[in-house]
């Protein structure tokens, strides 16, 4: 037995399973205690930028301002580094519009530009072209409050904005009725308005101003809008004449047709035609609206016939507003003018103020922009020619 014992075919491996054993029992006990004290832990990491990291975190943290002005100029510098990134990496740019437009979050807006930025550090075009950017930006002129329009800035103006919205739901019964955007309606009332500013302002100091209304015309041109009563009366006919390149349609004849139950009479029209007294009543300017809604449709229709459409030129047609019929003769290059007055220091005519506010954005939040000015289509033109 003991030559057995000493014999290699039983020390080999009975030292192999022995060293075998003792290296594993070394390697747990090694494992146990590399745990234990946690030397396996891998320490990681620190990225390079993690300093920017933190500054991006701290900046829209309790330093972001929320209030108006602030979400202002986040606006501004969010659209102007999307411009910016749009020359290099469109794609990029169009993400971030995209998400912009959906939540209007400049704060969401301005990290993802952040994000960018970093990835673009080393990109010397792209820094130069931000620098250029916030350089021409600290160039500027101070801003203002004031409107680039002066007369949008007159006290007088500003009792409109307030006597117009309280006109509200007449503007939009008549734009209903007629088929023609009330943006479009108001542009006429504005013109006819403001050049009252002057011709009637002591009427403004003692009544407009204070109690923030519209002057009500009643005077040759008459109601809110200053239709003239013979331009009422074309207005009327044209309704109803199939023939006249002005007509409408069926649908619009019997429009402006009288309720004999109603009486429209007040301290002011008692000796007017009926047709006048509609236009002039104190709290329900619906007519007046609608015949000024209609007139504008009318002569639409007469220069889109004659092959000179105006649909997009609001200018043109308050212009065309404020000279009447007689005027109105369809063209290939039509000026923008009607009344000249002065409002402050300066001239205007009855076409640019239209112009003005109608492109303005003042009051877009109560009478937006249409997609399109008129209801008319293909379908109601072959119906109604």
């Amino acid at each position: 037995m003991r030559q057995l014992f000493q014999s290699k075919w039983f020390k080999i491996p009975y030292n192999t399973c022995l060293y075998g054993f003792s290296a594993y029992g070394f390697f747990l006990t090694f494992t146990y205690l590399a745990m234990k004290f946690q030397w396996t832990n891998d320490s990681g990491m620190i990225d390079d930028n993690n300093r920017y990291f933190q500054e991006m975190h701290d900046k829209y943290n309790q330093s972001f301002k929320v209030d108006s002005v602030s979400m202002a100029k986040h606006r501004y510098e969010a659209l102007n580094r999307i411009l910016v990134l749009n020359e290099f990496y469109p794609k990029n740019a169009q993400y971030i519009l995209n998400t912009y437009l959906s939540n209007h979050d400049e704060k969401i807006t301005l990290q993802m530009l952040d994000a960018v930025d970093l990835r673009m550090l080393k990109n010397k075009d792209y820094q130069n072209a931000l620098k250029e950017m916030r350089a021409k930006k600290l160039k500027q002129k101070k801003t203002t409050g004031l409107s680039v329009f002066e007369w949008m800035n007159i006290e007088e103006w500003k009792a409109f904005r307030i006597a117009v919205q309280k006109d509200k739901k007449w503007i939009y019964s008549a734009a209903r009725a007629s088929g023609v955007e009330a943006r479009l309606i108001v542009a006429c009332l504005a013109g006819e308005q403001i050049r009252l500013f002057n011709s009637k302002r002591e009427s403004y100091k003692r009544y407009i101003g204070p109690l923030k209304v519209l002057v009500l015309e009643n005077n040759l041109s008459y109601g809110v809008t200053g239709i003239k009563e013979n331009t009422a009366k074309k207005i009327e006919q044209y309704l109803k004449d199939s023939s006249s390149v002005y007509y409408l349609g069926k649908k619009f004849a019997h429009l402006l047709d009288y309720d004999s139950l109603r009486n429209y009479t007040n301290n002011i029209n008692d000796t007017m035609s009926v047709r006048v007294k509609r236009l002039v009543q104190f709290d329900n300017h619906y007519y007046s609206y609608l015949y000024a809604a209609l007139f504008v449709k009318q002569i639409k229709m007469q220069w889109e016939r004659a092959g000179y459409p105006i649909d997009d030129r609001p200018e043109i047609l308050a212009s065309l507003f404020n000279l009447g019929y007689n005027k109105s003769k369809p063209k290939k290059n039509p000026s923008v003018g009607g009344s000249e007055y002065e409002v402050g220091n300066s001239k205007y005519t009855f076409g640019s103020i239209a112009f003005e506010f109608y492109y303005s954005g003042e009051l877009a939040d109560v009478f937006p922009y249409e997609k399109k000015r008129f209801d008319w289509n293909e379908k109601d033109k072959k119906k109604f020619n």
